[in-house]
């Protein structure tokens, strides 16, 4: 696969930074008895510090009375040290939308968000400080890439969701994470081997991981096809998103800077081979622009461009109307050429539906994410 531009593209974070502290979370079960025994403890100590982490959601350290009293502070230093501090936390929707501002142990800041929804919990969850895909209507595309982050501090995210929702301390009451949305900061396919360490953490049964179902995890992508390929073959179930956001190559390299690498063709195609793999839908991710993105026509070329591959149900589409940034010039859809877009879509056979918009008014919603310590 050859490129189709020489534009330069960030895929790798900057060199020289420090790695975060390594975290139980960023190892397997295994390695957490081989970094016991290094600290010169039995290996079911491991074992006891997973339980307190992943299934008693515990964060103080004198709570963990099953570990000597003597040994309990330098294993916790060890195994679970701070990743994150939380900075600001913000709430809309009632309180069912609460987003939260981290910085991390370097002094980069990330977002991540909780939306509570009738049934189940969301957690939208950053993968990378930053992120290089400069998409021009994106917030976060905007700041450019700082760095990648850890597996234990993506793990540590939804952590201090469940904690939240365990001590009743969200609107609605006592509750659990059911859904995780790697579409927070960054590009998740970009910083592949965090990622995916994070997806292990969170689907291993408890107690060594969170013991979600791969099926309530989303990770999304602008179309990094090698890495689509990869994930094809992981044999873990989640849900793939593509965010595709125009059905031609032509406004496609405009609006998505990585098209001009790999083309609309062969990220739709990566797509569908994920599901033709693992028989799960996948969704297009499209966000609706006025007079950009949203004509009537380009409705119809994307449903050719996904019936195309078959319509036996690999695809849904999902779309988003867009959310302000400040200073961008790209605005929402209006509702009439939204309803005209779906119509077309449906026409066609292709299953479509309208995201339901969490959190704009504190920033907190698709593509408003910039982990800004002065904003909102």
């Amino acid at each position: 696969m050859t490129d189709r531009s020489p534009l330069p593209l960030v895929f790798d974070e900057p060199r020289g930074r420090k790695k975060p502290p390594r975290h139980l979370a960023d190892l397997t079960p295994a390695e957490r008895k081989e970094r016991a025994a290094e600290l010169g403890v039995p290996g079911f100590r491991a074992n006891q510090l997973s339980a307190h982490y992943f299934a008693r959601l515990v964060d103080d350290p004198e709570q963990m009375t099953d570990l000597p009293a003597g040994q309990r502070a330098d294993l916790v230093r060890a195994l679970l040290p701070e990743l994150m501090t939380p900075l600001r936390t913000l709430e809309a929707d009632k309180g069912a939308t609460v987003k939260t501002l981290w910085k991390l142990f370097d002094g980069a800041m990330v977002e991540s968000v909780l939306m509570r929804y009738p049934g189940r919990v969301t957690m939208c969850v950053s993968s990378q400080a930053g992120c290089g895909m400069a998409c021009p209507f994106c917030a976060t595309g905007q700041g450019g890439l700082q760095r990648n982050m850890s597996a234990g501090e993506i793990v540590e995210q939804v952590v201090a969701g469940a904690r939240a929702l365990a001590r009743g301390d969200v609107a609605g009451g006592e509750g659990r994470v059911s859904n995780v949305v790697f579409m927070g900061m960054g590009e998740p396919l970009a910083n592949y081997k965090a990622v995916m360490g994070a997806v292990r953490r969170l689907t291993d049964p408890t107690p060594d991981g969170l013991g979600m179902s791969a099926r309530g995890i989303t990770v999304s992508t602008v179309g990094l096809v090698p890495r689509i390929n990869q994930l094809t073959e992981e044999g873990i179930p989640v849900t793939l998103a593509l965010s595709l956001h125009a059905p031609d190559d032509e406004l496609r390299d405009e609006l998505v800077p990585i098209n001009t690498r790999y083309s609309v063709h062969e990220s739709v195609e990566a797509a569908w081979h994920y599901a033709e793999r693992t028989k799960r839908r996948v969704s297009i991710e499209y966000a609706m622009m006025r007079d950009i993105n949203d004509q009537a026509w380009r409705a119809d070329l994307l449903a050719d461009v996904l019936t195309s591959y078959g319509d036996w149900g690999w695809v849904h589409v999902n779309l988003i109307p867009l959310n302000p940034t400040p200073g961008s010039k790209w605005t929402a859809s209006d509702p009439e050429d939204e309803r005209e877009f779906v119509r077309r879509l449906e026409a066609k056979g292709v299953p479509t539906t309208v995201r339901d918009t969490r959190g704009q008014d504190i920033d907190g919603a698709c593509g408003q994410l910039a982990a800004s310590p002065d904003g909102g």
